[in-house]
């Protein structure tokens, strides 16, 4: 191999490794199987979501984790992959691609790097899996709120009773 291929590998496992230091989160996923059209769907997907993928050669993937610490990836880069950064969330790209994927059989959520935790297959679905945070605070809200609309009727109904009592 020439110098300059060497070197611009090189600068590739570099980029990469770059890439995976500064993200919250990234996911490995096995997209083949999928059409262009699917793919480009679960491209906008996860931009929409703050997230992007890059398909990357799985040599240059295993010299990245590697370098980063996360050797267990080496095991599951076996065929076509791609990568899915999370750039704002922790758990957006994982669950988008379950999301996806829930829809298109075809896509398998591999592992993942959730804030430099490495996670096997099931630790990621349960993250995928996880209600948003918005929806985490509105059923926080909702328990809260649900108490105090109990006592709220109690005392409306005691009221009533006291209104009819001092009629009669």
């Amino acid at each position: 191999m020439s110098k300059q291929a060497i070197a611009k590998k090189s600068e590739e496992v570099q980029v990469l490794l770059d890439k995976i230091q500064n993200v919250n989160s990234f996911v490995i996923l096995d997209y083949s199987g999928l059409t262009v059209a699917q793919v480009s769907q679960l491209r906008r997907d996860l931009t929409a979501n703050g997230c992007e993928m890059k398909v990357i050669k799985n040599n240059i993937t295993k010299r990245a984790a590697a370098a980063a610490g996360y050797t267990e990836l080496a095991e599951t880069l076996v065929g076509p992959n791609a990568i899915a950064f999370s750039n704002e969330d922790s758990v957006s790209a994982a669950k988008t691609v379950y999301e996806f994927a829930k829809a298109n059989k075809a896509l398998e959520l591999k592992v993942g790097v959730v804030d430099g935790e490495y996670m096997n297959n099931d630790k990621i679905m349960q993250i995928a899996t996880i209600p948003t945070r918005e929806v985490l605070l509105t059923m926080i809200a909702a328990g809260i709120m649900q108490p105090i609309k109990e006592v709220a009727m109690a005392i409306h109904m005691h009221v009533e009773n006291l209104e009819e009592s001092s009629q009669e």
